[in-house]
C-alpha cells in the first residue's frame, strides 16, 4: 500500500471521532483508582460495550485472585482486576499489540475547571482525572481498531489491545500478567502511555528503592550518656552520603537523550521516608531514613544496589553505627534499539498524520515497556497527552492529539507489514 493507501486509513478514523470522544468522557467519568480497585468492573463493562458497537471483538479476563492478593498493597487485596482484551482481524497472525493502563491516582485537591470524575470539555479539550494519564490513550487505540475493523479482514493480520489494571501500583497485575501468563499474541508492541505526539520513549530509567536502618540503644532523654543515639548515627550516614555518594552517582552520564536534560544523569534522592524515635524524653533507639536511585539505562539494579549497600556498611564502621541497607523496590532500565522497526513505522505514520518526525528519547520515569522487552517483544511507548498534566489537578487532554494517535495507530500494521 503506497502513500495514498495510508492517507485513505488516517480518514477513516474521522468517521469515528464521537465514538472516540463519547468513549472517553465516559470512562474518565469512572473512578478507576489504584490500589483500591473500585470502578475497574465498570471500567471493563463500558469499554467492552462501546468497542462491540463498532465492531471490534472483545474479551474480559479476570486476573486469578489469588495472584493479585500476592502482589497489591493491603488496600487493594479481595478486589477484582480485569484485563479487557479487543481485537481485530486474523487471531492467527496478530501483527500489532496496544497496550493501555485504565487506573489513574486519586483526585487529589486544587481542581477548578472541573471536578476530577466528573469530566468536561472546554476549547476542545477534556478535563478529568485520567484524561492525559492514560485514558486519552485507551480512547485513541478504540478508535483505531474501529477504523481498522472495516478493512483488516482482507489484510489476513490480526490487531489486538490489552486494557490493563494496577500500572499506578507497578504493573504487576495488569502488564505484568498478561506477558507472564503468555497472552500477548503481537510481534510488535505499542504502549499509549503520555509522551506527548512529538517524542517516542524508547526506553525509560531503572530504580532502586531502599531504607537505610541505624539502631542505637534507648533510654532516658536526662541521661543521654547512657543510651545510643540512633538518630545522631543516622544524621553521620547521610551528611557521608549527601557529601560523597551523590556527586558519585550524579557523575553517571547516559549516551542518550532523556524528556528532561538533567535526566541524563544518575540521581539518589535521600530521606523521602523518615521514621523514627517514640516520645521527646527518649533516646531515639531506632532511626530509617529512605533512598530513591534511578538508573541510566546503561546501569544494571545489581550495580547499583552493590554500591549504596557497600557505601553505607563501609561509613557506618567508620562513624561506629550499626546500620542495615534493606531493598524495597527495584526495576531494571530499559532501552530498545533506537533503529528498530517500530519506531520506524511510528516515524513514518507521524509523518503522515502530523506533518513531523518525533524525536527518540528515554522517560526519566518507570514504564510497563519493561515487562515486553524482557520477553523479547520490539516495543515502543507513544501516546497522546499534555506533559506536566499526568496526576496534575486539571488534569486535560488535547481531543484534537487523541484523534491524531488514532490516526497515527491506524496506519502502524501496514507499516508495518510493508
Amino acid at each position: 500500500m503506497g502513500f495514498k493507501g495510508l492517507e485513505d486509513l488516517v480518514l477513516r478514523v474521522d468517521a469515528y471521532r464521537e465514538f472516540i470522544v463519547r468513549l472517553l468522557r465516559e470512562i474518565v467519568a469512572i473512578p478507576t483508582i489504584s490500589p483500591w480497585g473500585e470502578g475497574y468492573e465498570d471500567f471493563a463493562k463500558v469499554s467492552k460495550e462501546h468497542l462491540e458497537g463498532v465492531g471490534v471483538s472483545v474479551e474480559i479476563h479476570r486476573v486469578p485472585q489469588d495472584y493479585v492478593d500476592t502482589r497489591v498493597p493491603t488496600e487493594g487485596k479481595g478486589r477484582a482486576r480485569y484485563i479487557v482484551f479487543a481485537r481485530v482481524g486474523a487471531r492467527d497472525n496478530v501483527v500489532l499489540h496496544f497496550n493501555g493502563h485504565y487506573d489513574v491516582v486519586p483526585g487529589g485537591p486544587g481542581w477548578r475547571i472541573a471536578e476530577p470524575f466528573k469530566p468536561r470539555i472546554i476549547d476542545n479539550k477534556l478535563f478529568g482525572r485520567g484524561s492525559t494519564d492514560m485514558k486519552g490513550g485507551i480512547a485513541a487505540i478504540a478508535g483505531a481498531l474501529a477504523a481498522m475493523s472495516k478493512h483488516i479482514d482482507a489484510l489476513g493480520i490480526g490487531v489486538e489491545a490489552a486494557f490493563v489494571p494496577d500500572e499506578e501500583i507497578g504493573g504487576a497485575t495488569g502488564t505484568g500478567y498478561i506477558v507472564e501468563r503468555g497472552l500477548v499474541k503481537g510481534r510488535y508492541v505499542v504502549i499509549a502511555e503520555p509522551s506527548g505526539l512529538s517524542q517516542i520513549y524508547i526506553g525509560h530509567k531503572g530504580a532502586v528503592w531502599g531504607e537505610v536502618v541505624v539502631k542505637g540503644r534507648t533510654g532516658h532523654g536526662s541521661t543521654p550518656w547512657l543510651g545510643i543515639n540512633a538518630f545522631e548515627k543516622a544524621v553521620a550516614i547521610a551528611k557521608e552520603m549527601f557529601e560523597r555518594l551523590v556527586p558519585a552517582i550524579e557523575a553517571k552520564r547516559s549516551r542518550y537523550s532523556y524528556d528532561l536534560e538533567e535526566g541524563n544523569r544518575g540521581t539518589i534522592m535521600i530521606g523521602g521516608l523518615l521514621r523514627g524515635g517514640e516520645k521527646i524524653n527518649q533516646i531515639p533507639g531506632e532511626v530509617v531514613f529512605s533512598f530513591d536511585r534511578r538508573l541510566i539505562v546503561e546501569e544494571s539494579v545489581e550495580n547499583a544496589w552493590k554500591e549504596i549497600k557497600a557505601f553505607v556498611e563501609d561509613t557506618a564502621r567508620r562513624v561506629g553505627a550499626e546500620a542495615d541497607v534493606r531493598l524495597v523496590h527495584s526495576m531494571e532500565p530499559v532501552i530498545v534499539d533506537p533503529g528498530a522497526k517500530i519506531f520506524r513505522a511510528i516515524e513514518e505514520a507521524s509523518k503522515i498524520v502530523t506533518g513531523s518526525l518525533p524525536r527518540k528519547i528515554v522517560c526519566i520515569g518507570g514504564l510497563d515497556m519493561r515487562y515486553y522487552v524482557s520477553r523479547g517483544f520490539e516495543t515502543a511507548t507513544y501516546g497522546p497527552g499534555v506533559l506536566g498534566m499526568a496526576h496534575a489537578p486539571d488534569e486535560y487532554i488535547e481531543i484534537d492529539d487523541v484523534i491524531r494517535a488514532a490516526k497515527i495507530y491506524t496506519t502502524l500494521p501496514k507499516l508495518l507489514l510493508s
